[in-house]
């Protein structure tokens, strides 16, 4: 659980009216002002939506449209009008939510009665209930039936559509307690869920099973079981490539030991966020500060 100290006021405030907007103006290039979502061509059968939340993924083909994450409610007939050019809302058969936030599952709520939700046990367990992101003080209010996952898992799960093995991988208390890493394994793309924030500090919700080391190791096992060939779609940033993982991982090892190391050390989180983690990471700035991050490592702690 997150305590908020005055002394922290005023970056976590501009921290929450950046999940507001979900993406700060500086990395904006690829999220739309308008209700509307831009295509990415991943592979043949696979696109990449960038809307105003987080990334989307299309499986397309014969056997009717897979969708990974659902964007925020607002986006819901911007994505619905991008379906109908697919083949429409009655070629939805599933919708996979990565995890419990809004910004990845408010589209259940208008999509629901179209597809099965898929997602992990925990996922189902938190939207079925009053959730709250207290750093942020962000509430988010109880998921209606048509809008909750139906089909949940523990460990694993393999749906088989479009001649493609479309794998589902809970890598525990990551981000959160319930995400999904989603493994296209005939095309080699993997959609990430918020895992990755392709070269930004990325957010992790502590507050709902988030960890910034467990994070870190769970993104260790994916470099491990993809090749430089594997496209990978991030919860938020641009297409990416195993390299990219490579150096968020880079970047997720050394400034979560630096601030680990200090705290060790004695240091307080002011001591520790006025050190700073090095110039070299100034670039991975773009989403939260660095002076969040070092938070949000520390809370991990």
């Amino acid at each position: 659980m997150y305590i908020i100290i005055d002394r922290l006021f005023k970056p976590l405030l501009f921290l929450a009216a950046l999940l507001m907007l979900t993406i700060s103006a500086s990395f904006a290039d690829h999220h739309q002002t308008s209700p509307s979502f831009a295509e990415v061509q991943v592979t043949s059968n696979i696109l990449m939506l960038q809307g105003k939340g987080g990334n989307l993924a299309l499986l397309t083909g014969d056997q009717g449209l897979v969708l990974v994450d659902d964007d925020y409610q607002e986006m819901s007939a911007a994505l619905t009008d991008v379906i109908a050019g697919k083949g429409g809302l009655d070629k939805l058969i599933y919708i996979i939510n990565t995890h419990w936030h809004g910004d990845h599952t408010q589209g259940n709520l208008a999509l629901g009665d179209h597809a099965t939700i898929v997602a992990h046990d925990n996922v189902r367990a938190r939207l079925l209930s009053a959730q709250e992101v207290k750093l942020f003080n962000m509430k988010s209010e109880p998921y209606p039936e048509q809008a909750l996952p139906s089909v949940t898992y523990k460990k694993s799960l393999s749906l088989h559509i479009n001649d493609e093995h479309v794998e589902l991988i809970h890598l525990a208390n990551g981000h959160t307690d319930g995400d999904s890493v989603v493994f296209f394994r005939k095309a080699n793309v993997v959609h990430m869920g918020d895992h990755f924030f392709n070269g930004t500090f990325p957010f992790v919700d502590v507050g709902t099973g988030g960890n910034v080391f467990t994070l870190t190791d769970n993104i260790a096992k994916v470099l491990g079981l993809i090749d430089e060939k594997t496209k990978l779609i991030p919860g938020h940033g641009s297409l990416a490539d195993k390299q990219d993982l490579q150096d968020f991982h880079t970047m997720l090892v050394a400034t979560s030991s630096t601030v680990k190391i200090m705290t060790e050390k004695g240091k307080s989180l002011e001591q520790i966020q006025a050190a700073g983690l090095g110039a070299q990471w100034n670039s991975w700035a773009k989403f939260f500060s660095e002076e969040v991050w070092i938070s949000i490592i520390h809370s991990s702690l």
